[in-house]
């Protein structure tokens, strides 16, 4: 088989990810998340399994939709109740591993083109290519009021905001071309100067003149990874996005989101194979299929419907506080994620689940499936879906961590190695090459 799978770690630097129960968990040491140890231990444990990247997710505020106040999200640990700046976590990795890259999400809507351009290739150059930058656009009450504003911005003005952002980025990175530094010490010429340029950017949004201070990295300009799920979000995806983050916990679901993005793709002018679409699971393996199903149960009991719904109140930038608990989902107009509250309605409508339902899901995993059973049975699931055009590869989401990546790594890997489906070692150098994307051109143009 020519064709092979992606694989990337997701977390957030904080507690939990998506799993409300992983802090909780015996196994879990909780305050690990405030040391470099353990971010390098994990970064280890996804290097050895030869993952393409590990991926940290971001919010920029305490949770306070729900209810309208953090009491209850810093008492009961929701996701987002308390963070690092995982650009810093990222640069702390990279420094402690050669291969993996280093997935970091930064908003559009409340920075700048500039200190986000330079931030990126710095990373670039410190992390030897490795770089990718999860583009999204800040969708919370919370998260505005953090930024001087009363309330977040409206859905699409949101994504043309981003549109323009990524241009301006696109064009400061441009800025010095690939030889413009000469380092010529004994004549003394650092640089060519006909070869770094203004950026001259002057938009509706956004003004930057450039030029980077920052010369060419390595790979040109951080990948751009995308979790658009809206109409408006998968635009821009096409648009934009070389690997994409994708959360439907159907089969159908996720197949019918892969053509429909990789369609948009093409007709963007784009080759679809350089769109890498990755939907995100929680594996549960063992040795056996009985102590696998023993581990998810586990797992899921620990899970709070009401933490669940609080995540959910934060994805949507809607209070799901003021519902009757016991009664379907409501369908309700949402500022926030169009795309995950249209799935947890979808999944209330199809199993006749209350909101308290919804809850205990979005708790367990924010709707991620849950592939469970031996190494050899979590494979014939991450085959399946690959195989049959659901997934160019998948983001791994942790119901413990460090430990559910030390499973996969030591049971699942070496069985996916097995059947031909993944990398025995790593045959590039930067994230790029990992995924199989085209180079940058010297001047990609916007």
């Amino acid at each position: 088989m020519t064709r092979q799978l992606h694989l990337g770690g997701f977390m957030i630097a904080s507690q939990v990810t998506h799993s409300h129960a992983a802090w909780r968990h015996p196994a879990t040491d909780a305050g690990a998340f405030l040391t470099p140890e353990y971010y390098h231990r994990v970064g280890r444990i996804l290097e050895r399994g030869t993952f393409d990247f590990v991926f940290f997710a971001d919010l920029l505020a305490v949770p306070t939709n729900y209810g309208g106040g953090p009491d209850e999200a810093l008492r009961r640990g929701t996701q987002a109740s308390a963070t690092l700046d995982p650009s810093l976590v990222a640069t702390s990795i990279a420094a402690v591993t050669q291969h993996l890259g280093v997935a970091i999400t930064k908003s559009t809507t409340y920075f700048h083109p500039f200190e986000l351009a330079r931030t990126f290739s710095t990373l670039d150059h410190l992390s030897k290519g490795r770089v990718a930058w999860n583009i999204v656009t800040s969708l919370s009450t919370s998260e505005a009021r953090n930024f001087g504003l009363e309330q977040a911005l409206d859905h699409d003005l949101r994504y043309d905001r981003a549109q323009e952002f990524v241009e301006a980025a696109v064009r400061l990175w441009e800025s010095w071309e690939p030889d413009a530094l000469v380092l010529d010490q004994e004549n003394g010429v650092f640089a060519d100067p006909a070869k770094v340029h203004a950026a001259d950017h002057d938009g509706l949004f956004y003004k930057t003149r450039g030029p980077l201070p920052t010369p060419h990295s390595p790979q040109g300009r951080p990948v751009f990874i995308q979790a658009g799920s809206s109409g408006k979000g998968k635009d821009f995806a096409a648009r934009w996005a070389e690997a994409i983050f994708e959360i439907d916990p159907t089969p159908e679901g996720r197949k019918v989101y892969y053509d429909d993005v990789k369609s948009r793709a093409s007709d963007a002018g784009r080759n679809p194979d350089h769109v890498k679409i990755l939907p995100a699971f929680v594996p549960f393996v063992a040795e056996t299929e009985s102590i696998a199903r023993e581990k998810q149960a586990f797992h899921n009991e620990l899970a709070d419907p009401i933490s669940g719904l609080m995540t959910l109140s934060v994805h949507t930038d809607h209070d799901f506080s003021q519902y009757d608990l016991d009664a379907p989902v409501d369908q309700v107009t949402v500022g926030g994620s169009q795309g995950l509250f249209d799935l947890a309605k979808r999944l209330s409508d199809r199993d006749s689940l209350s909101l308290r339902d919804v809850g205990k899901l979005y708790a367990q995993g924010v709707m991620l499936p849950q592939f469970v059973g031996t190494a050899s049975q979590v494979a014939d699931q991450v085959e399946e879906g690959f195989v049959n055009g659901e997934a160019d590869g998948w983001m791994l989401s942790c119901a413990q961590s460090p430990g559910t990546f030390n499973d996969f790594v030591d049971l699942v890997v070496p069985e996916l190695r097995r059947r031909g489906l993944f990398r025995e070692r790593y045959t590039g150098t930067t994230l790029r090459e990992h995924l199989g994307l085209a180079d940058v051109p010297a001047t990609a143009g916007v």
